[in-house]
């Protein structure tokens, strides 16, 4: 071999990163129902996690917003704090997330009347979020949209599959979509917003009333949003946008309707204004909560629950051709006990600025006696090397 080609390879061979994973359980098993988290890395390299804590979820009043801080470079996590809590009422599904302008945005649901339609989602953004505990919330509102086109985007979803005329969930549709107290409460978020090249901000919702998505819209950093076009499909909820290198944008989404459950998938070619309908992909999906980020080298990375069943398989998968194939697969959680494995589900992820990933998700021990602390919030930090080199054989 050319002895500089034979350089430039070991060079090469030197600096490939070796695979590695981290995780820590955040705080130790705990008797309350903990789930869906968010996390984010802050300017200074600091971690902050939020989920929910309480005796269940939308029937609960008890369930408040925790979070949890991470120094760099610290071993462990801070004592979990409240974030916030709406005193009788649930609170559930809090993101929160670092803008352009290194805004700290927090968002989550109030749960009106104990039901996921009674949703109303409230911001907060501060810039004051770096010392412990509760950030300064400079701004504070609640988010309300008017959807308006749902009628005509259930009547476009339906003239493409005309069988479903026949079914009963279209005439609930159609009467829900007349309804405009039905179709401006109860959207709600999972993943993290997008903020595109213009400055546009697209936060990402959906309704567990319709099983159906959208985008809040907001052009001046917060102050005013606007609902995007609906997104009708067979179920499809969660989104989480990848921005392709043309400017077009994706959404994948949860499977939230009948069988075969997949990913579902959407596009927009307007900044996120409107959305086609969505579709299912081959990548099996349990319904639950996903969440894809594209990489700094514009690879993508999808974290998924991987199987049509359960949520005892947590996979991530990569893919260089902007979601056209998934070519590497590493499972970051799997329990193979037949009886009562565990759960791992409802992920978020970030990219760090040293190049690793940060995720955290919802880890739920089934097989621990009914009425011993058996959940957490788990974080993990791995690179994406560790994800190259697959599963072991």
């Amino acid at each position: 071999m050319n002895p500089l080609i034979l350089a430039l390879v070991l060079c090469g061979a030197a600096m490939a990163a070796p695979p590695f994973i981290e995780k820590t359980d955040i705080f130790p098993l705990d008797k309350e129902h903990n789930h869906a988290s968010a996390i984010v890395e802050l300017p200074n390299g600091d971690l902050m996690v939020c989920w929910y804590r309480g005796s269940g979820e939308r029937t609960a009043d008890d369930v408040r917003i925790m979070a949890a801080r991470k120094k760099k470079g610290a071993a462990k996590w801070s004592e979990p704090f409240v974030l916030e809590d709406v005193p009788g009422f649930p609170d559930t599904n809090p993101v929160i997330w670092v803008d352009s302008k290194q805004r700290l945005w927090f968002f989550w649901q109030t749960i009106v009347a104990n039901q996921w339609e009674t949703a109303v989602t409230q911001v907060r953004i501060s810039t004051d979020y770096l010392k412990p505990g509760v950030p300064k919330w400079e701004t504070s509102q609640a988010l309300f949209l008017r959807p308006d086109d749902m009628k005509a985007r259930v009547d476009e979803w339906v003239a493409k599959r005309p069988e479903l005329k026949a079914h009963p969930r279209y005439a609930q549709l159609l009467k829900r979509a007349e309804d405009k107290y039905f179709s401006r409460m109860g959207w709600m978020g999972r993943a993290h917003p997008t903020e595109l090249p213009s400055g546009r901000i697209l936060l990402p919702l959906y309704s567990d009333g319709y099983s159906f998505s959208l985008m809040a819209i907001t052009d001046d950093g917060g102050r005013t949003f606007k609902a995007s076009q609906v997104i009708v499909g067979a179920g499809n909820i969660q989104p989480s946008i990848a921005r392709r290198k043309d400017g077009s944008l994706v959404a994948y989404m949860r499977d939230n309707g009948p069988p075969p459950k997949r990913v579902q998938f959407t596009e927009s070619k307007d900044n996120g204004a409107s959305w086609t309908i969505a579709r299912d992909t081959d990548i099996p999906n349990s319904g639950t909560g996903l969440e894809v980020i594209v990489l700094k080298d514009g690879r993508w990375l999808m974290i998924n629950n991987d199987t049509e069943k359960d949520r005892y398989s947590l996979a991530l998968t990569l893919s260089d051709d902007e979601g056209k194939t998934w070519n590497w697969k590493r499972h970051i959680e799997l329990d193979t006990r037949t009886e009562r494995p565990g759960s791992f589900h409802y992920p978020s992820i970030v990219q760090a600025k040293d190049g690793s990933i940060q995720a955290s998700y919802s880890v739920f021990m089934n097989h621990i006696p009914n009425g011993e602390p058996r959940k957490t919030i788990r974080q993990a930090r791995f690179n994406v090397e560790w994800v190259e080199a697959e599963d072991p054989k």
